[in-house]
């Protein structure tokens, strides 16, 4: 039995949504999705960005359609994406002025693949409701689906003051906190069921509801997976920068994928300055593939170090491996089946590194402060090779490539 039999509860089941060519709930594999930052109507910016995205792993990309110029420039987007060969689906994110925007520009309703509403800003007071039908309505007639997206930084507040007052009825009232929770869960339900009562169906619809802390974000999405049958999209809003938003998001997120929950997630990070907007396809990915939820891209088991480890050459040297694969990856996909399977261990001392390479498909224990200056390298469990001198690196990358050639089906 898999470890991940044992731990992870089977996937709660929900109605697959297409995006695209992407397939997002049912029996789907979790999807990962990003955002980039550009002007929208910088059409070579924009395709620039989506195409990093793409090429880095992320399934759907989501783009601001904020204004007349942005919502032209989408179907040359993706034309140039096609002309490229990037088909990754693209999502417009609409708040305010969508359902303008679609209906003046046809040409970029139809280039889109799905479309974000948020609830609490798609219109206001009577507004509201023929705002969001006329999104739907066209959404309908371009056989699109839409991500329903509640955020508690942009609730309907209309529809909290009805929730404080429904509360204050209550014998027992509900914490301020289960009030918020359900004014978010609420606002994507009641909006999924306008939507329904519109003529669109659940495979259309995907819902999410999202909180930036991960508490909250845990007990609102457990509350929504119950109460629906509907795709979720998971993603902690607002995560923050660098390892903050990276141990945030993992934290939320992991709980949730592990409850069986989630059907497509995204990393919300703020880039650190010059760090490319690709860390957070990055991140989801890691974060998929370490719980054992899909398989990416070849992973590096490597030791922290301790002070038998006092040279820095085995850090190096997962680095050199990383890099080297993550880099041959866009290649080795297109060429040999299952690589993304590949299992590394980079070690660094005698204590734990015969075992540890052992347990990978090419593991190597370097020596440690004090012992013999050699380096075994394991493959499948059995001793392969001992390298020595400066040419380590070099030749354990070689190893590599030679099992990736030797081992994995090569495509046509």
């Amino acid at each position: 039995m898999a470890m991940t039999d044992r731990v992870f509860r089977p996937r709660r089941r929900s109605v697959p949504v297409r995006v695209g060519h992407v397939v997002v709930g049912g029996d789907a594999p979790v999807v990962v999705q990003s955002m980039t930052n550009t002007d929208t109507a910088d059409v070579k910016a924009t395709t620039r960005q989506v195409a990093e995205l793409a090429r880095a792993g992320s399934e759907k990309v989501r783009i601001t359609v904020n204004n007349a110029e942005a919502a032209a420039a989408v179907p040359r987007i993706r034309e140039r994406l096609d002309m490229m060969g990037v088909s990754v689906p693209l999502i417009g994110d609409f708040h305010y002025n969508g359902h303008t925007l679609l209906a003046d520009e046809p040409a970029c309703a139809e280039a889109l693949a799905k479309y974000r509403i948020n609830p609490g800003n798609v219109g206001f007071g009577r507004k509201k409701d023929a705002q969001f039908a006329a999104i739907i309505e066209i959404a309908l007639r371009h056989d699109k689906p839409v991500r329903i997206g509640a955020n508690w930084g942009s609730l309907d507040q209309s529809l909290v003051a009805a929730l404080m007052d429904e509360n204050a009825a209550r014998a027992e009232p509900w914490d301020a906190a289960r009030v918020a929770r359900e004014a978010l869960i609420r606002s994507a339900l009641d909006s999924a069921e306008r939507a329904r009562e519109l003529g669109m169906g659940p495979e259309k619809i995907i819902l999410s509801a999202k909180v930036s802390g991960v508490q909250e974000l845990v007990a609102v999405y457990r509350d929504l997976a119950a109460r629906c049958e509907y795709a979720l999209h998971l993603g902690l809003t607002e995560a923050g920068i660098g390892s903050k938003g990276i141990v945030a998001s993992s934290a939320a997120l992991a709980v949730l994928l592990a409850e069986g929950i989630g059907d497509t997630i995204r990393i919300s990070l703020t880039p650190e300055p010059d760090e490319p907007r690709t860390r957070e396809v990055i991140v989801a990915q890691e974060l998929l593939q370490t719980m054992g939820l899909r398989a990416f891209t070849p992973l590096v088991t490597a030791c922290p170090g301790c002070g038998r480890t006092t040279s820095t050459f085995f850090q190096e040297l997962a680095k050199t491996v990383q890099d080297h694969v993550r880099s041959r990856m866009p290649e080795w996909k297109l060429r040999h089946d299952g690589v993304e399977n590949l299992t590394l261990a980079v070690m660094g001392c005698v204590v734990n590194g015969p075992g540890e390479s052992k347990h990978a498909n090419i593991g190597i224990s370097l020596p440690g402060t004090g012992e013999a200056p050699v380096a075994p390298v394991f493959i499948d469990g059995v001793k392969a090779h001992t390298l020595r001198g400066e040419r380590i690196a070099d030749e354990f990358v070689g190893i590599i490539e030679d099992y990736v050639a030797r081992t994995y089906p090569r495509r046509g």
